[in-house]
């Protein structure tokens, strides 16, 4: 599953660098992450690395967009070779 920023986010900006995939950025109101690059920092990181730097926890799985492990990682494998 990719993940999702709440309304809950305080804008620290702490997420956004730490990103692997680019797949967050500065919203309208908050930052958003983009499903379309999120993988959970699946091909890059144990964890998921801007859950694991957000002050708040306002990061949590997007149940919009159901992906398993195999799928985030091809998603990664596509990123990289693109």
């Amino acid at each position: 599953m990719a993940l999702m920023i709440t309304d809950e986010c305080i804008n620290c900006d702490v997420c956004e660098p730490v990103c692997p995939n680019n797949a967050i950025s500065q919203g309208e109101i908050i930052f958003e992450i983009d499903p379309v690059r999120c993988t959970e920092c699946v091909g890059h990181f144990n964890e998921p690395q801007c859950v694991a730097v957000c002050p708040v926890n306002c990061i949590p799985v997007d149940p919009r967009y159901v992906e398993n492990k195999e799928q985030l990682l091809k998603k990664y494998e596509m990123l990289q070779s693109s």
